[in-house]
């Protein structure tokens, strides 16, 4: 099966919400998410509809964050990665201060049945490579403490665990980071 790597469009809300919504559902995601299906599957098409203009390309060279899919070749959405800036002086989703300006991976899902081929890879580059194009020169990710699988793809990837963690509704978290 061959797929298209690329970033979202803004009129893609619905696929965007439905593909968020098949990884809440995955045997994984309470390791890889710090969100739940019940709490995502509430949210009313306008959350959908400003977080698909704020993440796609449409949203311009000034964006703060761009998200990308895999689409196989029969027009399924199979796969997303999520880069977000974060600038020197602001504060992250645990309200800590950013110490310095880099790209931070989130929303990582690759479907069951596609993964094991390198689909994360070419996910990663499509991420990382947006991030390279916003002159960063860094790039961080949290895993799950007990989600072994993910930490050795992250590490295949080129991050390694800073020794910075947190300890959110989903239990431990570790901070891995590359340079770019």
């Amino acid at each position: 099966m061959s797929y298209e790597i690329r970033p979202v469009r803004s009129t893609e809300w619905r696929e965007i919400r439905d593909l968020r919504l098949l990884a809440l559902q995955d045997e994984l995601a309470p390791f890889a998410f710090l969100a739940t299906y019940e709490t995502e599957s509430a949210h009313p098409d306008e959350f959908w509809i400003e977080r698909a203009r704020t993440s796609s390309l449409d949203a311009g060279p000034e964006a703060g964050a761009r998200q990308f899919v895999a689409v196989s070749d029969d027009g399924t959405w199979v796969g997303t990665a999520v880069t977000l800036v974060e600038r020197q002086g602001s504060t992250d989703f645990e309200d800590a201060v950013v110490e310095q300006d880099g790209a931070h991976v989130v929303g990582v899902f690759v479907h069951a049945a596609h993964r094991g081929g390198g689909l994360i890879d070419r996910l990663f580059d499509a991420a990382l490579g947006w991030a390279r194009e916003r002159a960063l020169d860094r790039a961080r990710l949290y895993v799950h403490r007990d989600n072994p699988r993910a930490q050795a793809v992250y590490r295949r990837l080129g991050f390694a665990a800073t020794g910075n963690s947190f300890t959110g509704a989903m239990g431990p978290e570790l901070e891995m980071a590359r340079t770019l």
